[in-house]
């Protein structure tokens, strides 16, 4: 009987701990929602590296999660919905745009503010937009110009 019970009481203890890291990623990975945020909406030709719990960030500070990713079978855009912390208002012109942390980081979604005295609602939707840019498409760029200059014997020449 004694040895039941100090099962229960291990299990007990292993799933409140469970529970607690659970918690602890959800509120890290922008999961739970609380009461002081808002939401937006932008539309990305490419949203490539983002995903639902992607940072949001003005001026290089976390201000927000994406919080809803899909593509739209009338555009074939990705529309993202983020939730932005309350308290940071953006002016209506402003800039939302998909960004690298380096060569080898993470991308996340980067607020640009604008110039208009107006605020976005929630709800609102970011017209100004600009997508991810592929890293190897601009190597494959890159090498296939070389190596047309080379066909063409313009490689090394000079006048």
């Amino acid at each position: 009987m004694a040895e039941s019970t100090t099962e229960v009481i291990a299990g007990g203890a292993v799933l409140a701990v469970a529970l607690g890291f659970l918690i602890y990623a959800a509120q890290g990975t922008g999961f739970a929602r609380t009461g002081g945020s808002y939401d937006l909406r932008a539309s990305f030709q490419s949203a490539e590296g983002i995903s639902v719990g992607t940072d949001v960030r003005l001026a290089g500070v976390k201000v927000g999660t994406v919080s809803k990713l899909d593509l739209n079978p009338q555009t074939f855009y990705a529309d993202a919905v983020f939730s932005i912390r309350s308290g940071v208002d953006l002016p209506t012109d402003s800039a939302a745009l998909v960004s690298s942390e380096g060569l080898l980081g993470g991308n996340f979604i980067e607020l640009r503010p604008g110039g208009l005295p107006d605020n976005l609602a929630a709800g609102d939707e970011i017209e100004d937009t600009q997508g991810s840019v592929s890293l190897v498409g601009l190597l494959m760029k890159f090498v296939g110009k070389g190596a047309g200059d080379a066909m063409s014997g313009d490689a090394g020449a000079t006048e």
